[in-house]
């Protein structure tokens, strides 16, 4: 991992433009942006074309391995991860577009005869993406290429498991990626479609919100200040004061803002609002956002329901929660873990995530809260803990033995928290994990540049450990590692064959990527969300440059605003005032 980081941390090589791939005496020439010149460049966006780009030598290899692990994926195979450690530094740079003219400094495409640079608008009137240097990006994407049962799209870049790639294309069908592999080769093989051009983009996973709340959004600076565990004081109140129309309205707002963060997925860890949970699944349903929706089921009843209530929905993934192991018996406890696993659900639990709860399990049971769920039966690969901030040794030997997975929270732990949990200790002895905010903010590059931040602040500076697991380990757990900490690995999490089309489509030629030298660290640090030009979940366009296109997201920013003031005034919350 070391010789990997620095290969991937050295610059550019510069090259003579006279050696630029792609300009040889068999070859066609190409534009400043590593195209091939000629009729290509003077089309229209969306009208069907050549490659977008010049092959290289490592691709063909490349491909193959992710089209088998793709398949392998699909088929519910691990991938064979050969190509890990297989591409030097140059072929690494080369392959990903990051070196010489076609990188992502030369991604505004100009014109192969006047030299000007191409100025494609939206149907709206809004320009196109600007390149580096103040130009347009050739092929500007619009909201209805993404419309339709398939689409052949082609970005500038392409984060596949094993990293970014450049030059390659993905068929998605019928809500599923469907072909992974060479822009050239797809292209070929479906000359009838016309494919979806993204230059100056980045289509990659959407991120994956392991610990949410949807039902507490509208509280927001409500809980800012406050001591560490406020749910009894803040947050209860707060949902008992919901009833069925505000508290769809609070799923929704919440639902919108993960959207316009990037996330194309989020878990709700159950409601206390005396409601349907109806009203949270159609809050999100109609937002477009893949919910993992929990029902709290500490008395023990109403799981087997649940469960089967919204079985196969393609987009509402039901789970069941218990908020603290104090909360039920042992006896409701195992049941619901045990509920959970036969019918392959996830159970959500709060753990180890205050002192004062950490202190409360051993007054009560002799134990702490994971020692305690191992000790009952509870802590499976069925098992999701939340926060999971003060574990002992033995508790991650635990997890680690047993398959349970975390949520790491680090935007909690600063807002509201007695620690950091461990993520990279949790790597590094093979516990499962993800990211998630808690509710705090929906902005996952926000929140995967506050995961590495923690770890850094908390574990790293004391041992001397400056990567504290590089930008991969980051956009890793916080897309396919939420996701199979979810229970919804097979369904989600990456740019794979068989998987959901859920995606994001970012921006990349903009001044915080320019140059670029490692992109994965990059998005890890320097990215944001105003990036996202688009938002897809199953298949389906659901953001457009941070709002809806098919519904009134404004609406609904103005309705919470006439309506939250009234439910936080019943619920009485119980603030500390700073003095």
């Amino acid at each position: 991992m070391a010789n990997e980081r620095h290969e991937q941390g050295m610059p550019h090589e510069r090259r003579d433009p006279a050696e630029a791939p792609g300009e040889g005496p068999d070859q066609e020439p190409t534009t400043g942006s590593g195209r091939a010149a000629g009729p290509e460049t003077a089309q229209e966006p969306g009208q069907d074309s050549g490659p977008s780009g010049q092959e290289s030598a490592q691709e063909p290899d490349r491909a193959s391995a992710h089209e088998r692990d793709g398949a392998a994926e699909a088929a519910g195979d691990e991938p064979s991860g050969e190509r890990r450690g297989g591409v030097g530094r140059r072929g690494f740079l080369v392959g990903v577009g990051l070196t010489g003219a076609g990188g992502l400094l030369g991604a505004s495409v100009t014109s192969g005869t006047g030299g000007a640079a191409a100025t494609a608008a939206t149907p709206g009137g809004t320009p196109a993406a600007a390149g580096p240097g103040g130009g347009k990006t050739a092929h500007a994407p619009r909201p209805e290429q993404f419309g339709g049962q398939k689409q052949l799209l082609v970005p500038e870049i392409l984060m596949l498991p094993d990293g970014p790639v450049r030059d390659h294309a993905v068929l998605v069908e019928d809500a599923k990626f469907r072909e992974i592999g060479p822009a050239r080769k797809l292209l070929a093989r479906h000359s009838a479609l016309r494919p979806v051009r993204l230059d100056g983009h980045l289509l990659m996973p959407g991120f994956v919100d392991a610990h949410h709340h949807l039902t507490q959004s509208f509280g927001k600076a409500q809980s800012f200040g406050q001591p560490s565990e406020i749910f009894k004081t803040v947050w209860e109140p707060l949902e008992h004061a919901l009833d069925e129309e505000s508290a769809y309205l609070s799923a929704k707002l919440a639902a919108l803002e993960a959207l316009r963060g990037g996330f194309t997925t989020v878990a709700d860890a159950g409601t206390r609002a005396p409601v349907d949970v109806g009203a949270v699944a159609k809050g999100t349903e109609e937002a477009g956002i893949r919910c993992v929706l929990s029902k709290i089921v500490a008395d023990g009843k109403g799981g087997p329901a649940h469960l089967g209530r919204w079985d196969g929905h393609p987009l509402i993934h039901p789970s069941l929660a218990i908020a603290v192991p104090e909360n039920a018996t042992a006896e409701v406890i195992k049941k619901t873990a045990k509920l959970c696993g036969e019918a392959g659900a996830v159970f959500q639990v709060h753990v180890n995530e205050h002192l004062a709860s950490v202190e409360r399990s051993l007054k009560s049971v002799g134990r702490r809260p994971v020692e305690y769920l191992h000790h009952i039966g509870a802590l499976g690969p069925h098992t999701l803990g939340a926060h999971a901030t003060l574990l002992t040794p033995d508790e991650m030997r635990l997890l680690a033995e047993s398959g349970a997975a975390i949520s790491y929270n680090p935007v909690a732990s600063a807002w509201k928290g007695n620690g950091v949990a461990h993520a990279t200790m949790l790597a590094a002895m093979g516990v499962r994990f993800g990211t998630g905010t808690d509710g705090t903010r929906g902005d996952g590059f926000r929140m995967i540049d506050a995961a590495e931040t923690a770890q850094r602040l908390a574990y790293g500076m004391s041992a001397g450990d400056s990567s504290c697991g590089a930008g991969k380990l980051w956009l890793e757990h916080a897309t396919a590692g939420s996701a199979d900490a979810l229970g919804l690995g097979r369904v989600t999490g990456k740019i794979a064959v068989g998987k959901a089309a859920d995606f994001l489509v970012v921006d990349i030629a903009v001044p915080e990527l320019t140059p670029s030298w490692d992109l994965r660290w990059e998005l890890v640090r320097l990215a944001n969300r105003d990036q996202i030009t688009a938002v897809v979940v199953n298949g389906r366009l659901r953001l457009w440059q941070g709002w809806p296109p098919d519904w009134d997201g404004p609406a609904l920013v103005r309705r919470v605003a006439e309506t939250a003031p009234e439910v936080v005034r019943r619920a009485k919350l119980q603030r500390v005032e700073p003095v």
